[in-house]
């Protein structure tokens, strides 16, 4: 799979404006856009001002066909009308061709919510987002935004549909909220593993993770002797009526194996 430039990618985002009267094209803006977040800038007044700061010859780099970039007036026209949702999955399809493919990677559900969109004096909440957050290329590779009506937990479900796949797999970490057991399912359905946190309002989970470890540990600690076999079932003597044992115990990658025959 090809490596393109993110400017290529944008590219590709369908453009909101009709055909007559661009005096810019897409990727150009996008260019500035990217620019403008690299330096801190989240405004478009703040954006265009880099015109004032960096001169013409910063246009041309950008691809504007001439010595001078968007103003704010066409910034704040343009934003709204993009299609964001086609312009995250753009965004999420080109983080993926720049991870390793083979490698294990290590993704963090958590929720937040934007700076600046809650209104008390409106009794508005603010913007509940749900990212799905890979801090070893410090990525966002997937997000929904979380409906008032519903909660984090039930938005995973749908985060894990757009999430890409990896040869690798996921390990996908999160707090007691994703403890759930069809969150669990949908992240083994993609064959992927998760760790998650385990409070003391689920005491019977609790309770059977810490069996589980401390059996775990066990197995690390006393491994089966190296040349161990398995233990076939026994057949009776010829005219013997003793009947053949229902148990069968195998020894496996260190670990100790019960199952019914």
């Amino acid at each position: 799979m090809s490596n393109p430039c993110l400017l290529a990618a944008l590219a590709t985002v369908p453009d909101p404006r009709s055909r007559q009267g661009r005096s810019f094209s897409f990727p150009p803006i996008f260019a500035l856009l990217v620019v403008g977040v690299l330096l801190g800038r989240r405004l478009p007044g703040a954006i265009a001002q880099l015109a004032d700061e960096y001169g013409g010859d910063f246009a041309l780099l950008l691809g504007c066909p001439r010595r001078r970039l968007p103003t704010t007036s066409t910034l704040s026209k343009l934003l709204p009308r993009i299609d964001v949702l086609e312009l995250e999955a753009v965004l999420r399809n080109w983080i993926a061709t720049r991870l390793p493919p083979g490698d294990t990677l290590v993704v963090n559900a958590d929720g937040t919510c934007v700076r600046g969109s809650a209104h008390r004096s409106a009794q508005r909440p603010g913007v509940h987002l749900l990212p799905a957050f890979a801090p070893r290329v410090q990525a966002v590779l997937a997000q929904l935004r979380v409906d008032t009506k519903t909660n984090e937990h039930k938005a995973a479900l749908e985060l894990l549909n757009i999430l890409p796949s990896r040869r690798g797999g996921c390990i996908v970490t999160g707090d007691a909220m994703f403890t759930q057991t069809e969150v669990c399912q949908a992240i083994r359905d993609r064959n992927d593993d998760y760790a998650l946190v385990v409070k003391g309002n689920q005491p019977a989970l609790a309770v059977d993770t810490d069996a589980g470890l401390a059996f775990a540990a066990q197995a690390a600690t006393f491994p089966p002797p190296k040349g161990a076999c398995r233990r076939r079932n026994r057949r009776p003597a010829h005219g013997s009526r003793e009947q053949p044992r229902r148990d069968t115990v195998e020894l496996s990658t260190g670990r100790w194996r019960a199952r019914r025959s």
